[in-house]
């Protein structure tokens, strides 16, 4: 999306602060996940103007696809037709899945990785050691298993944002995409839910069950009957972060 700028008026401050408090965001909170000072922030909710370049982080903080009052989300609209020149597009995707999975795959990898590059920066401030759950704000401790919280820190976050990576690679050459890993399902599951949200509001047609061919390329439904079911994993069982990065699925031989 376009960082735009806007003038700022009471109508926007007011529709700020309410979106906010939807969120149950403190302004401190809502400043860090803006890249803002709280300052700034407060500025904001008191109706001044939001800089151009601070435009992205204020729609990104309150999970908008623009402010109120802009254009930016219809030109949005339009653009996201264009994904095809995305440099995560994945061919083999649109033609086994259709476009809509295409879609998903390069937005919501560009979501993903923005929110594991800001949880790495964080960390990389902190003792080793250090997991999400102790870092001031984290993009990524709504969206990962929690029985794992405590595994979740630098070295894993490399090893994820490695993955996104390298996948992205895969899709932009049109390769076929075959999950081999549970950190590799877990990678696409999130992917496809950070998606969500603009898939859902764009204009382009989808149909119901649109988000579910990441499990027809998984085979089954594991990841979320092990990982998001409040389901207690032993570490014997293949679904344990201690198996996470052990090639599991479709291994020949």
């Amino acid at each position: 999306m376009p960082q735009r700028s806007i003038k700022g008026n009471e109508k926007l401050a007011k529709a700020i602060k309410t979106r906010r408090n939807e969120l149950d965001l403190t302004i401190e909170e809502a400043a860090l996940r803006a890249g803002v000072g709280t300052k700034t922030w407060c500025r904001y909710e008191a109706g001044e103007s939001i800089r151009k370049d601070k435009y992205k982080g204020v729609c990104r903080a309150l999970n908008w696809i623009s402010l109120p009052g802009d254009n930016a989300g219809e030109e949005f609209l339009s653009e996201i037709k264009e994904y095809k020149s995305h440099e995560a597009w994945s061919q083999y995707l649109a033609d086994r899945f259709g476009e809509v999975a295409a879609i998903s795959f390069a937005i919501g990898s560009d979501i993903l990785m923005d929110y594991v590059e800001e949880d790495m920066t964080q960390l990389l401030k902190m003792p080793k050691g250090t997991h999400i759950g102790q870092i001031r704000v984290s993009y990524l401790i709504d969206i990962l298993p929690q029985q794992f919280y405590m595994e979740y820190d630098y070295e894993f976050l490399y090893a994820l944002h490695a993955l996104i990576v390298w996948f992205r690679k895969m899709a932009h050459c049109g390769t076929e995409l075959v999950v081999h890993s549970v950190l590799e399902e877990l990678m696409l599951y999130l992917i496809v839910e950070e998606s969500r949200f603009l898939m859902e509001s764009s204009d382009f047609p989808l149909e119901d069950g649109w988000d579910g061919w990441i499990f027809d390329l998984f085979g089954d439904t594991d990841i979320i009957r092990f990982l998001y079911s409040d389901y207690y994993l032993t570490e014997g069982d293949s679904y344990h972060f201690k198996h996470w990065m052990k090639k599991q699925f479709y291994c020949e031989g």
